[in-house]
C-alpha cells in the first residue's frame, strides 16, 4: 500500500531499516508485530519456534519518542482533519510516539520552555524569529535533512531562505503568505494593457494609461495614513535598501537618509504631484483603500496574497483580479514581504529524535496531507490561502473561481522575499511622518523630512535601544 506521507529519505537510519526488515516478514495483512511472522514447515520444533520469535523480537526497533506542539485548540475549526492526519501518521509509523502538545503562539512562552528546559522536539516558529532563533542556537541545522530529501523539490522557490542562514537550513516551511501588487484586469483591458508593471517607469505609465481610459478611477491607492512604512519600505527595497540595519554587536543603525530611502520617498512624491495617480485622500484606512479595488474605483493597490478571497467575498469578480512581484526600482530588485510559519526541531534532540522528527513534519508537508486539510477547508467553508508552500498542490481547486494566473503570481512573487524592517514597532511613527508630509505638500522635500526624522529616532529610540543592548552584553 502507498505510504501516505510519500516521504523517502536517502539516508535512512538504522532504526527504520530495521523497521523495514521487521515488517517484511510480518503478515500480509499489514500487522506490525514481528513476532506474528508465521513459519511455513508446521513440524518445526517448538524450540525453533521460540528460537525464531526471539531472534524476530531483536529486530524490531525502539519506540521514539517525540513532543510536538502543533495540538488544535477544543474549538479549532481545523480540529477534526488535524487529528485525522495524526491518526493516519500514528498507522504507518508505529515505530514513532508522537505527543501532541498545545501550541503557544508568544514568543516569551517559548523562550520560557527553553529556558525551563522543556522545548518540544518539533515547533513552530514564525519567520520573523528563526533568525533570532538561529543565533541563539535553539533551532537545529537541517541542512542535510532536507537537501537528501527527493520531497525538497516539492517546495516552491525561494520556501526556505527565511530559514536559512550562512548556507544552512534551520526549517522546514508550514505555511507563509507574500505580498505583491493587486491590478483589476478589466480596468486595464480598457486601456489596451494586459500585463503587469514590471519596474518603477512602467509601473507610473501604467497607472496614467488606465487612468486615463477609465474615468472617474485612480491608477494607484497609497498607503499614507498611520501604517504608511508598511508598505513604503517595499519601496526602500526596490531602491536596493532598507530602514534600519542590524550591526553584528545587536544595535541598529537608522538608514532613513540613505540614497535608498531618499530615492523611494521621491518616487512617493512624483507618484502623487508628478504623475498624478493616486487617489485624492491618500490618507484614507487601509480599509478605505481595500474598498477602492474591490469596488473598481482604483486600478492598483499592494496587498497580502491571502486577500483574493476578501475582495470576491465583497463581490469582485474573479477573473478581474490579477497579482504580480513588486515592479523593480532603481536597484533591479523588487522582494515581497515573508510571512508564515516554519517547522524546526531542537538541537537537543536525539539523532534518532531528530530523524523521527523530520518523518513526521514531511509526512505533514506531503502533498497527500496538504489535500487533505484545503478538502477539509472547502468542504466547511473554511477561508483558503490562495499560496501554498508546495508548488505541486493546486489550491486553484479548492478555491470556486481562482484563476491559475493568479496562482502563478504569488509564487512568482514568493521567489524573493523579505523581512521587515528591524524595530519596525518603536520606529514606525517616526517613518511615518516624512512620507505624509510629501503625500501632503508639493514643496517638502524628502532629504530634509528625512533627516528630521531620522535625528528624532535617534534620540528618542535608538540612544536608549542600543545603551541596553550593549550594557547587557557587557554584564553577560
Amino acid at each position: 500500500m502507498k505510504r501516505f506521507g510519500g516521504f523517502r529519505p536517502k539516508g535512512a537510519s538504522l532504526l527504520v531499516l530495521l523497521f523495514i526488515v521487521g515488517i517484511s516478514t510480518a503478515c500480509s495483512t499489514g500487522n506490525n508485530s514481528g513476532n506474528n511472522a508465521p513459519t511455513t514447515d508446521s513440524t518445526k520444533t517448538s524450540e525453533a519456534s521460540t528460537n525464531t520469535a526471539a531472534e524476530t523480537k531483536e529486530e524490531e526497533p525502539k519506540i521514539v519518542e517525540i513532543r510536538v506542539w502543533d495540538k488544535p485548540a477544543p474549538d479549532a475549526s481545523t480540529k477534526a482533519v488535524s487529528e485525522e492526519l495524526f491518526a493516519k501518521f500514528e498507522e504507518t509509523h508505529p515505530h514513532i510516539k508522537v505527543i501532541h502538545e498545545d501550541e503557544t503562539q508568544t514568543r516569551e512562552k517559548f523562550m520560557a520552555a527553553v529556558a525551563g528546559g522543556e522545548q518540544p522536539e518539533v515547533f513552530r516558529p514564525a519567520f520573523p524569529d528563526m533568525q533570532g532563533y538561529v543565533q541563539a542556537g535553539i533551532v537545529a541545522d537541517l541542512t542535510d535533512l532536507v537537501n537528501n530529501s527527493p520531497d525538497k523539490a516539492n517546495f516552491i522557490d525561494g520556501a526556505f531562505d527565511m530559514a536559512t542562514v550562512d548556507g544552512k537550513i534551520y526549517g522546514i516551511p508550514n505555511n507563509m503568505y507574500t505580498t505583491g501588487l493587486y491590478y483589476n484586469k478589466k480596468l486595464f483591458a480598457n486601456a489596451g494593457i494586459k500585463n503587469p508593471p514590471a519596474t518603477w517607469e512602467e509601473f507610473a505609465e501604467t497607472a496614467k494609461a488606465v487612468q486615463a481610459a477609465n474615468p472617474g478611477t485612480f491608477g494607484f491607492d497609497i498607503l499614507g495614513m498611520d501604517w504608511g512604512d508598511w508598505h513604503f519600505e517595499y519601496y526602500v527595497w526596490q531602491a536596493g535598501g532598507d530602514l534600519t540595519e542590524l550591526q553584528p554587536d545587536g544595535t541598529v543603525k537608522l538608514k532613513f537618509t540613505s540614497d535608498a530611502t531618499v530615492k523611494a520617498l521621491q518616487y512617493y512624491k512624483d507618484l502623487k504631484w508628478t504623475h498624478k495617480i493616486v487617489q485624492s485622500n491618500v490618507l484614507q484606512s487601509y480599509e478605505e483603500n481595500n474598498k477602492d479595488f474591490y469596488t473598481g474605483k482604483t486600478a492598483m493597490i499592494l496587498g497580502a496574497s491571502d486577500g483574493f478571497g476578501a475582495y470576491v467575498g465583497k463581490g469582485m469578480d474573479p477573473n478581474d483580479i490579477g497579482f504580480a512581484p513588486y515592479p523593480v526600482g532603481p536597484a533591479g530588485v523588487g522582494p515581497s514581504q515573508a510571512g508564515g510559519q516554519f517547522w524546526s526541531i531542537s538541537p537537543k534532540a536525539t539523532p534518532e529524535q531528530k530523524q523521527a522528527a523530520f518523518e513526521y513534519i514531511m509526512f505533514m508537508m506531503s502533498p497527500e496531507s496538504q489535500e487533505a486539510i484545503l478538502q477539509f477547508r472547502k468542504d466547511n467553508g473554511l477561508g483558503i490561502n490562495p499560496l501554498n508552500v508546495l508548488k505541486v498542490v493546486d489550491t486553484s481547486k479548492y478555491i470556486d473561481g481562482l484563476p491559475a494566473d493568479f496562482v502563478a503570481g504569488i509564487q512568482k512573487a514568493a521567489e524573493h522575499q523579505q523581512l521587515e524592517y528591524y524595530l519596525k514597532s518603536q520606529l514606525s511613527p517616526y517613518i511615518v511622518k516624512p512620507i505624509q508630509k510629501i503625500l501632503l505638500d508639493k514643496n517638502a522635500d524628502p532629504l530634509t523630512e528625512l533627516k528630521a526624522a531620522e535625528a528624532l529616532a535617534q534620540k528618542e529610540v535608538i540612544e536608549k535601544y542600543n545603551k541596553d543592548i550593549l550594557s547587557g552584553a557587557k554584564s553577560s
